[in-house]
C-alpha cells in the first residue's frame, strides 16, 4: 500500500505542476479541464488508500446537498414555475408548432465543434457501452441532429420543445444562471421567403415576454453576415473573426476597455484594428442606423454586408407589420459566441440583465469609458480541481431569451453522416430559446409580492358533526369531474377547526360544509376564504360570516360563477 501511495503522490506532484503550467501559459481549455480531471482522480485515489481512524465515521456522513449549479423547487416556487411554463407552451401552439422531444444527452461527437469557446462548458459523461456521450448543452444541436436524421426532408415546419440543459458554468443561483437549466425553444426549418420566419419568432418572442409581464424589455438585433463584413473590411483575418465575434459579444456585461484588451492580448488582434471595429459596433438604433450602413461605401463593397443590410430592410417592414419594431434594438454590438448562426441574432434583456451598475457603452471608441465594476471571485488557491466562486451581487440576470438563423447546421450532419466527403443535403432554420429560470428568477419576487397562489385546489369540503367521510368523498369526486379543484382532509372523524386549519394552509378560497341536516335538505354551505396584506405578509381574512347555503345539485355551476373561479389561471390569491 505504502508503495502506491508513493506512486499517486508522485503523480500528484507532476499533474499539480502540469496544471498550473497550462493555466499560467493559457493552453486549449480542452487539455487544462483534462489535467483537472486528472487531479481529481489522483485525490480520490488516495483518500481511498488513508485507515479509517477515529474520525472514519465522521467522514463516512451523508452530505445532504444538491450537486454544484442545482437546485431543488418548492411546492409554491413550482407553481410559479408551472405558471411560466404553460404560458410559453400555449404561445407555441398559438403560433402553429408542434411537440419534440429529445434525450437529455447526445453521443459526443454530436456536440463536438458546435459552441466555438463555450464547448468547455459541455458535461462529458463516462464512457457508457462503447459510447462516448455527453449532456445536452441546448436544443438546437440536438434538433438539428434530428432533423438530419429525418433526411433533411421535414420541410417548413414548426417544432418546438421544453426540457432541461447543462452547463459546466460558474453558477450565480440567485439570477438563474445554473449548470442544470430549462430552456423552451421554438424553430422553423425549410425553404421560407427571406426573414418570414425570422420576424415570425420575433412576434413569438414579443407576445410571450409580454404576457409573462416579465416588465420592459428590448430585443437586440444583428446579422451574422454584417458583422463578418464588419471584420472583414476592418482587416480581420478569417481564422480570427470568430474569437474576434466572441470578445465582441461581452459589450453587454465589460466596458470597451476591456473587450479591446481581449482582442489585441488574446486574440492577437492588432489595435488599430480593434479601434476599427469599435467604431462600428458602438451603434444601436432601428431603420435610421439601417439607413446609415447602407450609406457606408466601404462596408456596402462587401457582399457579406451588403446582403445581411439587405434583409435587415425586409425584416424592419416586417417588424412594422407585426406591430413590434418599437421592441426592437439594431444593435451592432450583439455577435452571439455559438459558431453554428449564419443570418440574423437576437435576445432579449431587461433591466436586470446587465451587472449592477453597469452602463453599455454609448460610444466605445479608442477612448475607453469608466469600467464597470468587475464579479469579484473568492480565489481557492491550491485548488485546481474547484471552481473560483462569483460575487452574486455584482452579476446580472443576462439575456432572457435568444437565438437566431442557423442555415448550414443540418447540412453539417448530413455531410458528416454520408462519409464519402459529398455534401449531404442541407435545411435552412432559425430558432429562438427562452431561459426558464433567468425569467423564474425574475418573476419570482413580483410573484411573492403580488401575494399570487402556491395550488391550484378551488374548494376543501368539511364535515361538520359526525365525519360524514362517505359524503365528503363522493362531494370532492363530483367536483373534479367537472374540473374543479378539490380535497378533503384524510381523518374520519376530524375536528371542524382542524378542516379549515388544513384548507387555509393550502390557500383554498372555498369551503363547502357538509352538515347532516343541510344534506337532507339537498343543501351545502359555502364559505369564501380571502388574504390580504398585512405588514407585507399574507394574513387571512377573518370573517363573522357563517356561509352561504347552496343547493346541492347548483353547487358547480355556482362556484364556476364566481369571479374567483373566472381569474384563477391567473394565479392570484388576492385580488386588487
Amino acid at each position: 500500500m505504502t508503495s502506491t501511495a508513493d506512486t499517486l503522490n508522485a503523480e500528484l506532484a507532476q499533474q499539480t505542476e502540469l496544471f498550473n503550467k497550462l493555466r499560467i501559459e493559457n493552453s486549449d481549455p480542452v487539455a487544462l479541464e483534462g489535467s483537472r480531471k486528472r487531479l481529481g482522480e489522483i485525490k480520490r485515489g488516495l483518500a481511498a488508500l488513508k485507515p479509517g481512524g477515529k474520525d472514519a465515521k465522521k467522514r463516512e456522513r451523508l452530505l445532504l446537498k444538491t450537486p454544484k449549479g442545482t437546485r431543488d423547487y418548492g411546492p409554491g416556487e413550482m407553481f410559479c414555475r408551472d405558471y411560466v411554463e404553460r404560458i410559453v407552451k400555449e404561445c407555441f401552439v398559438l403560433y402553429g408548432g408542434a411537440q419534440l422531444d429529445t434525450p437529455v444527452f447526445e453521443r459526443k461527437d454530436i456536440l463536438a465543434g458546435k459552441y466555438g469557446e463555450d464547448a468547455k462548458l459541455i458535461f462529458d459523461l463516462e464512457d457508457q457501452g462503447g459510447e462516448q456521450l455527453a449532456l445536452r448543452y441546448d436544443h438546437t444541436v440536438p434538433l438539428a441532429r434530428y432533423l438530419a436524421m429525418s433526411g433533411a426532408t421535414n420541410t417548413q415546419s414548426k417544432l418546438w420543445q421544453v426540457g432541461k440543459v447543462y452547463r459546466r458554468d460558474n453558477p450565480v443561483m440567485s439570477k438563474g444562471r445554473m449548470r442544470e437549466f430549462s430552456q423552451a425553444d421554438f424553430d422553423i426549418s425549410g425553404q421560407w421567403d427571406t426573414m418570414i420566419p425570422d420576424a415570425e419568432l420575433l412576434s413569438l418572442l414579443c407576445t410571450i415576454l409580454t404576457r409573462l409581464e416579465v416588465g420592459e424589455f428590448t430585443i437586440k438585433i444583428n446579422h451574422r453576415k454584417i458583422l463578418d463584413g464588419v471584420f472583414e473590411v476592418c482587416g480581420v483575418a478569417p481564422e480570427k473573426i470568430r474569437p474576434v465575434s466572441s470578445a465582441v459579444d461581452k459589450l453587454d456585461k465589460l466596458p470597451w476597455s476591456d473587450v479591446k484588451k481581449e482582442m489585441t492580448e488574446e486574440k492577437g488582434l492588432d489595435p488599430a484594428t480593434a479601434d476599427k471595429i469599435g467604431e462600428y459596433v458602438k451603434h444601436k438604433g432601428g431603420r435610421q442606423l439601417l439607413d446609415q450602413l447602407l450609406a457606408d461605401a466601404t462596408l456596402t463593397t462587401n457582399t457579406k454586408a451588403k446582403r445581411g443590410l439587405d434583409e435587415m430592410g425586409v425584416l424592419f417592414t416586417f417588424l412594422d407589420a407585426y406591430k413590434i419594431a418599437d421592441k426592437v434594438s439594431f444593435d451592432m454590438s450583439l455577435a452571439r459566441g455559438l459558431d453554428y448562426y449564419t443570418g440574423l441574432i437576437y435576445e432579449a434583456i431587461v433591466e436586470a440583465s446587465a451587472p449592477p451598475g453597469f452602463k453599455a457603452a454609448e460610444n466605445p471608441g479608442p477612448a475607453p469609458p469608466t469600467p464597470a465594476a468587475a464579479p469579484k471571485k473568492k480565489s481557492k488557491k491550491g485548488s485546481p480541481d474547484e471552481d473560483e466562486e462569483i460575487d452574486e451581487s455584482q452579476v446580472g440576470v443576462g439575456s432572457i431569451a435568444a437565438g437566431g438563423r442557423y442555415d448550414e447546421l443540418v447540412g453539417l450532419f448530413t455531410t458528416a453522416a454520408s462519409g464519402d466527403g459529398k455534401k449531404g443535403a442541407s435545411l435552412p432554420c432559425v430558432g429562438v430559446s427562452i431561459g426558464l429560470d433567468r425569467i423564474f428568477a425574475l418573476l419570482w419576487p413580483k410573484w411573492v409580492d403580488r401575494g399570487m397562489r402556491s395550488k391550484e385546489v378551488f374548494a376543501y369540503v368539511l364535515s361538520a358533526g359526525d365525519g360524514l367521510l362517505p359524503e365528503r368523498m363522493g362531494l370532492v369526486q363530483e367536483l373534479r369531474a367537472q374540473g374543479i379543484a378539490a380535497d378533503f382532509l384524510a381523518k374520519n372523524k376530524p375536528k371542524l377547526n382542524a378542516q379549515f386549519a388544513a384548507g387555509e394552509r393550502d390557500e383554498v378560497p372555498y369551503a363547502i360544509i357538509l352538515g347532516g341536516d343541510e344534506l337532507k335538505a339537498g343543501l351545502v354551505t359555502v364559505k369564501e376564504q380571502r388574504w390580504e396584506f398585512v405588514d407585507g405578509k399574507k394574513t387571512k381574512v377573518e370573517s363573522a360570516d357563517k356561509g352561504t347555503h347552496v343547493p346541492r345539485t347548483e353547487l358547480v355551476q355556482w362556484l364556476k360563477a364566481t369571479a374567483t373561479f373566472r381569474d384563477w389561471s391567473s394565479g392570484r390569491l388576492i385580488r386588487q
